[in-house]
């Protein structure tokens, strides 16, 4: 083992330590005599404990350990929708700048430069925030496997997001009015997502014989083409309001009386909706829909807030609200605590009563559109 000075061409000077293993001559430069010394100091504190092979955690790079070490063990575990946007960001935000680092050389003012360079670039910070939380994630992994010694995303300042702008639910005249530029089918399934509070793919992934005399049981979510659980693994049952059980009567005469165990929204040959199926709904009819009410960057899963309005309107606790829209009650009363108080004092009002209200206002539906659904 030894320490030496090399002058590299330009000037330089860095420090080298050298040392054998497994037969093997070995070799790591630093900037600062002192870091080699410690470096050095090390490599002979291991050798006699037997444990020099340490010295070699953390060689490899962040792309190497995820595509052979974590994609194998911890991936797999996440859902497909999951894995494909893990993916998407490490592609775009990490791998460029950071793929080919060594792990052990990723420290935490790498990292923050990092990520002050992705802003800088014009990255959303959402979308950074995201890549930061998926590196932390691989890291600690890492961490725990011992091929570094600290996870070093933990001591880094994350950059603050946006303020986020308070949920605005629509009305249910908003909703009618996007009803009515449908055809019965997309009409239903548009009343399924603001007047149950379904989630897209829980809408998706439902059975007629889901359907029940009061409510609407919630047991399984469509994904990118597949039949999954729902997002928080947890089923519930949602109240039926009188309007939707109409609208999915209407539906189901028109669909020909399906079967219990056939879906209630299928796609093409009966089989639930591909991803691309359902990003062409969404370009073309439920923007046709929110078009025709004046409705701008709404998205499907928004129309769950209209469902939570409806049932705070009623007096409804949060807990209730809570466990209506399958999530936790401390996340009810964040996202909708505005509404709560806006509501305080309010003479309170039947959420069939404000739908049949509003459908009273509208009128009869024109003619039905033609569906966009599966082109």
């Amino acid at each position: 083992m030894s320490v030496e000075k090399i002058q590299r061409a330009g000037g330089a000077v860095v420090w080298r330590v050298r040392w054998r293993q497994h037969g093997r001559n070995r070799a790591r430069t630093f900037s600062t005599r002192r870091d080699a010394a410690d470096f050095d100091a090390e490599v002979r504190r291991q050798r006699r404990g037997g444990s020099l092979a340490a010295l070699d955690a953390g060689a490899e790079s962040l792309g190497e350990y995820i595509t052979g070490a974590w994609a194998t063990t911890h991936a797999v575990t996440l859902a497909p929708k999951t894995r494909l946007h893990y993916a998407s960001l490490y592609d775009h935000h990490l791998r460029p700048l950071l793929g080919s680092i060594a792990l052990r050389d990723i420290d935490p003012e790498m990292v923050g430069r990092w990520q002050s360079d992705r802003l800088a670039a014009g990255a959303g910070p959402a979308a950074v925030r995201q890549a930061l939380d998926l590196l932390g994630s691989v890291l600690e992994q890492a961490f725990v496997s011992g091929r570094v010694v600290e996870n070093p995303v933990r001591r880094v300042k994350k950059a603050r997001l946006p303020r986020r702008e308070e949920v605005q639910a629509l009305s249910p005249a908003s909703i009618e009015t996007m009803r009515a530029a449908l055809d019965v089918r997309d009409a239903a399934l548009l009343s399924v997502l603001a007047y149950a509070g379904l989630r897209p793919g829980e809408a998706l992934g439902l059975r007629s014989g889901d359907i029940r005399e009061r409510t609407i049981l919630v047991q399984r979510s469509v994904s990118l083409g597949e039949e999954a659980d729902t997002k928080t693994r947890q089923h519930r049952t949602v109240r039926l309001l009188a309007p939707l059980a109409a609208d999915l009567r209407s539906w189901r005469m028109a669909a020909g009386c399906p079967a219990e165990d056939q879906l209630v929204f299928p796609g093409k040959d009966g089989q639930p909706w591909t991803q691309a199926a359902y990003q062409s709904w969404r370009r073309r009819a439920f923007r046709r829909a929110t078009q025709a009410a004046g409705v701008a960057h709404a998205r499907p899963y928004d129309l769950r807030h209209s469902f939570a309005s409806l049932l705070l309107h009623e007096g409804r606790s949060v807990i209730y609200v809570a466990r209506q829209l399958g999530h936790d009650a401390r996340l009810t009363l964040t996202r909708y605590g505005h509404v709560i108080d806006e509501l305080e004092d309010v003479p309170r009002i039947e959420a069939e009563v404000a739908i049949a209200e509003a459908r009273r206002r509208a009128g009869p539906r024109g003619p039905a559109a033609v569906s966009e659904f599966g082109s």
